[in-house]
């Protein structure tokens, strides 16, 4: 069967919330409040890691590690989100949506490796304290860094080059607010069926099998927590596991709900509000979890902000 239309896109048009014209500055407003947020956010937990030498430890910089993916990976997306919400018409072209969904790919799935390395590190730390410092030293540290990062650029290559090498002959508007692998891949010209099967498995062993991996070690660090004998001290480290648990299944299962099933039938607007919860929330909620309720970051952030007060008076 001949196609009507032979000829390839070069720009893509994001309809964003266009179904629902009245909301659009309320949104944009909430948006841009929570981008900024985000950014002072992340942006102190990284300033503060780097200029106290006591959380120059695996923990922190992790957590350092982490900050700088949210800082991307909303980077990428906010600021097209916030034009897509303020025009009427707002376009994208095909080179800026590949660049667009290669980024997000590569700080998405770099942020589901380390959040399991995170994870193993605490548990190694609770569950053999006496041995930590030789199972998690330096070198060990850098290569869970390093497979992190290489992780996320080969995942974000493979995905984003696959994706664009099928033929986009029209029509070019996508329903989303930025440029994701399923809503993009509704609009090709192809079979997609293979691409498919890959994006079923490669979720599964990007984002379950990492999950499945983190709950393993929170259940083991549960069993270890049981068995302290302060209860003062359970009863901190509970709320601090609880608050972990938290954010990352509310990352791992809209992550897991968007790419396990790249053409499922959920509505456009159900699409949108699952890639918002991993995509605006998650970076702004992990400072809050991971620094505000740490007494270590709470220190060096008010360390850091009387020596800055005593430099200003002196």
């Amino acid at each position: 069967m001949k196609r009507q239309n032979q000829s390839s896109v070069v720009e893509f048009i994001l309809l964003g919330f266009s179904n629902f014209p009245e909301l659009q500055e309320q949104l944009f407003g909430i948006f841009l409040v929570i981008y900024l947020v985000t950014l002072i956010g992340n942006a102190t937990i990284i300033v503060v890691i780097s200029l106290d030498q006591s959380l120059h430890v695996p923990m922190y910089l992790f957590l350092q590690n982490l900050s700088v993916v949210e800082v991307s990976f909303s980077g990428v997306i906010m600021p097209e989100m916030l034009v897509v919400l303020s025009t009427e018409k707002a376009t994208i072209s095909s080179a800026g949506c590949f660049a667009q969904m290669y980024f997000i790919l590569l700080f998405g799935g770099t942020e589901c490796f380390l959040l399991g390395a995170m994870a193993y590190d605490r548990y190694v730390a609770i569950c053999h304290p006496l041995s930590y410092p030789l199972i998690m030293n330096k070198m060990v540290f850098t290569k869970l860094v390093m497979f992190s990062w290489i992780s996320g650029v080969m995942v974000a290559t493979v995905q984003t080059t696959w994706v664009f090498s099928f033929h986009y002959c029209g029509p070019n508007k996508i329903n989303h607010l930025f440029c994701e692998t399923p809503p993009v891949l509704e609009l090709a010209c192809a079979d997609t069926f293979l691409f498919e099967i890959y994006a079923f498995t490669g979720t599964i062993l990007i984002v379950v099998v990492p999950f499945l991996l983190i709950l393993l070690s929170y259940i083991r660090i549960l069993f270890a927590i049981l068995k302290m004998p302060s209860t003062t001290g359970r009863q901190k480290a509970f709320s601090t596991c609880a608050s972990h648990l938290i954010s990352v299944t509310f990352f791992y299962g809209t992550a897991n709900m968007t790419y396990l099933q790249p053409k499922s039938s959920y509505s456009p607007e159900t699409k949108k509000l699952m890639s918002l919860a991993y995509t605006l929330l998650t970076p702004l909620l992990n400072p809050l979890i991971y620094s505000l309720r740490n007494n270590e970051m709470k220190r060096a952030l008010m360390k850091l902000w009387q020596r800055k007060v005593v430099s200003h008076i002196v």
